[in-house]
């Protein structure tokens, strides 16, 4: 019984030595993994933080011309509406469909021989009214030389003359009744009242066509020159109207989409009154419109190009960012370190921001990775164009474009920023 449990304990020695060495093998290498690790990690340690990649861009000086949006629509400078003013038989249609007239260009011939039928009558009814006129002034210079004799009654006299008055009224209504008919000639012959472009015509030569008619013959429009209204918010009025004291504002047309820039014009005035409903006045503007680029009824963007701000400090807009202290940049270190550094903005249109302190024209901001940096960390310039989303939103005010755009916008009209004092 003693020999069974000497051989017990003795394997049960064996069992807790085989543990004890996996114990100390597995904490062995551990020990020699945490000793093979720890030389990269004091090198990377040693050689500081990992720098960041971000994209940036240099601070410029230049001018900024400052612009007001608005939604217009294109008008005729001058619209008429064809109609005959006499009745009758269309002899001659002169004009094509959309082609380009001058004034007093001769567009349709109305049939005029029954008006010169009466135009001869009229001169016949003159012709013999005349002619009872002048023997009634005869009879008149017979009577009053024989007053003095007594041979006739003065009663007979002042008939006489009541007679030559109403004879000579009768002679005037029939001249007046030939310089009607004269007219009506004149009517049949219908001229351009102005240089435009004819329109689709409702009618065709053979048509009768009446004076009472409701619909025109032809529409005639004048697109050379052609205007713009558009429409401002009242409260910026009052500095448009300054301006204009000081010379002639310039205005821009551009497509539905606000992508293309359309034509080139001159603002004519401002409406004599604001609409109470919207708070918004209307603008006319004036264009050349050579190249036939703007038609009426058309919808259009505008912008008013209201000053130009000489050598403005113009960062990029999507180096602007907000925080609880207000707008500020990352403003890049000559030891690729950043600082952030608060910004003062004064305008900002699209891709462009005026700031009138805290960055200076030669600094250098971070457009995009912004999110990753804070202040004392290093970058890594890298190429490419900087990211539209770190502005979180617009400054409100006036529009405004970067002086650099030419014919072409990049922001929609739903994405341009405004001018204003930024808020924190």
């Amino acid at each position: 019984m003693s020999e069974c449990y000497a051989i017990r304990g003795w394997a049960e020695g064996r069992v807790r030595l085989a543990v004890v060495c996996l114990i100390a093998a597995v904490c062995a290498l551990f020990i020699s993994c945490s000793g093979g690790d720890s030389k990269p990690q004091k090198a990377q340690a040693a050689a500081g933080p990992r720098s960041v990649s971000v994209a940036v861009a240099p601070v410029l000086r230049q001018d900024v011309p400052v612009y007001l949006s608005g939604l217009g629509s294109v008008t005729a400078f001058n619209t008429a509406n064809i109609k005959g003013r006499v009745d009758g038989q269309i002899m001659k249609v002169n004009v094509r469909e959309g082609q380009q007239v001058h004034e007093g260009e001769l567009l349709i011939e109305i049939d005029s021989r029954p008006y010169q039928v009466q135009l001869e009558q009229m001169q016949a009814q003159l012709f013999k009214d005349q002619a009872t006129l002048r023997d009634a002034k005869l009879n008149l210079e017979r009577y009053v030389s024989l007053i003095p004799s007594g041979s006739i009654a003065q009663q007979q006299v002042d008939t006489q003359k009541s007679l030559v008055d109403q004879l000579d009224g009768t002679v005037r209504n029939d001249q007046a009744q030939i310089n009607s008919a004269k007219l009506n000639i004149t009517y049949c012959h219908i001229t351009a009242p102005f240089n435009g472009r004819v329109g689709l015509r409702q009618v065709d030569a053979g048509n009768i066509v009446h004076a009472s008619d409701a619909n025109p013959m032809l529409i005639l429009t004048q697109l050379q020159p052609i205007a713009v209204i558009f429409t401002l918010p009242e409260d910026v009025l009052p500095r448009v109207a300054g301006q204009m004291r000081h010379g002639t504002l310039e205005v821009d047309a551009f497509s539905r989409d606000d992508q293309t820039k359309l034509a080139t014009g001159k603002l004519l005035t401002i409406d004599n009154q604001i609409d109470p409903t919207t708070g918004t006045a209307k603008l006319k503007a004036v264009f050349s419109n050579q190249d036939n680029k703007l038609w009426p009824n058309q919808f259009v963007n505008t912008d008013l190009l209201v000053e130009t701000r000489k050598n403005s400090t113009v960062v990029p807009t999507a180096a602007i960012l907000r925080g609880p202290q207000g707008t500020y940049v990352y403003s890049v270190n000559p030891d690729k370190t950043v600082e952030d550094k608060p910004v003062t903005v004064a305008l900002t249109q699209g891709d462009a921001t005026v700031v009138s302190s805290g960055v200076n024209p030669g600094d250098t901001v971070v457009t995009d990775g912004q999110d990753k940096l804070q202040r004392g960390s290093r970058i890594e310039p890298r190429a490419g164009a900087p990211s539209h989303g770190t502005n979180t939103g617009p400054v409100t005010g006036a529009v405004s474009r970067p002086a650099q755009e030419m014919h072409s916008r990049g922001a929609s009209s739903g994405e341009r920023a405004m001018t204003g004092n930024p808020g924190s």
